[in-house]
């Protein structure tokens, strides 16, 4: 355990950007697990799922959470399977 204070308080602060980072990287997660599900049961609303997954892989890319050729092949992967419907 650190002992300076702007130590203890830096440890404070990156257990919150930790937890807040988690939880975006978990939304875009389960919006591209939804999206894939959707595909794949060939429901009728694939086309806003698609682009929930993509807003939040694009959000997640401009919080600096996943590098951008990640974002890119994320959603190249999910342009491919829209495209196969």
């Amino acid at each position: 355990m650190p002992v300076i204070k702007s130590a203890i308080e830096r440890m404070k602060t990156n257990e919150i950007a930790r937890k807040r980072n988690a939880s975006e990287k978990n939304e875009m997660r389960s919006a591209i697990k939804k999206f894939e599900k959707a595909s794949v049961n060939n429901a009728e609303d694939i086309d806003s799922l698609y682009r929930k997954a993509i807003a939040a892989i694009d959000h997640t890319k401009s919080k600096g959470l996943i590098k951008a050729n990640n974002a890119n092949r994320k959603k190249a992967h999910l342009a491919r399977v829209k495209n196969a419907l």
